[in-house]
C-alpha cells in the first residue's frame, strides 16, 4: 500500500485521474530506461513510485501542448543527426588531408 505521495496532492499538481495514470506511465517507462532522476533520492524503491514522488514533487509536469513537444523532439533528433553527419563529414575530410601528406 502506498501512502505517499497522497492522491489528494498529486491530483492538486495533475488535473484528472486519468492524466496522472498515464503521467507517471510514462515517467516510470522513463526511469526504467535509465532516464536521470528529477530527485535525490527516493522513498520508493518501485519506478512507479518514483514516478509519482517526481510528479508530487512538481519535477515532471503534464505537457499541455504535447503536438508541439513531438515536433520539437523530432527537430532534435534530426538536429541531432545532422550533427553526427557533419562530424563524420569533417572526420573523414581530416583522414584524407593526412593521407595526402
Amino acid at each position: 500500500m502506498m501512502l505517499k505521495p497522497s492522491i489528494d496532492s498529486l491530483l492538486d499538481r495533475v488535473n484528472s485521474k486519468y492524466s496522472l495514470v498515464i503521467l507517471a506511465s510514462k515517467r516510470a517507462h522513463e526511469l526504467d530506461a535509465s532516464a536521470q532522476p528529477t530527485l535525490d533520492s527516493f522513498d520508493s524503491v518501485k519506478s512507479v513510485g518514483q514516478a509519482l514522488e517526481e510528479i508530487d514533487a512538481g519535477n515532471v509536469v503534464n505537457d499541455p501542448h504535447p503536438e508541439l513537444k513531438r515536433e520539437r523532439l523530432k527537430m532534435e533528433e534530426e538536429e541531432r543527426q545532422a550533427q553526427k553527419e557533419r562530424e563524420q563529414h569533417e572526420l573523414e575530410s581530416r583522414i584524407r588531408e593526412e593521407q595526402k601528406m
